[in-house]
């Protein structure tokens, strides 16, 4: 029962002086990035990620309504036996 007292004490020790990570604040810069008047649509100036999500997206969105449309034209039209 001690022993199970001494681990305790030592993770407690070991995870509050465990050196923390310090982050960099780029909110700033995103805002000045986002906020920037230059044409672009607000879901494209994250650059070339941001560009490869949406059309991804779009692609996936056209398939899936053509399939749809595919699908209820077939449950409408049953097949003569």
């Amino acid at each position: 029962s001690s022993w199970v007292l001494l681990i305790q004490i030592d993770l407690t020790q070991t995870l509050s002086s465990s050196a923390r990570r310090q982050i960099t604040n780029t909110v700033k810069d995103k805002q000045k990035l986002f906020q920037e008047d230059n044409g672009m649509p607000i879901h494209l100036k994250g650059g070339s990620k941001d560009a490869l999500l949406y059309r991804a997206t779009m692609t996936l969105t056209v398939f899936g309504i053509g399939y749809v449309v595919y699908e209820l034209l077939t449950a409408a039209m049953p097949r003569k036996s």
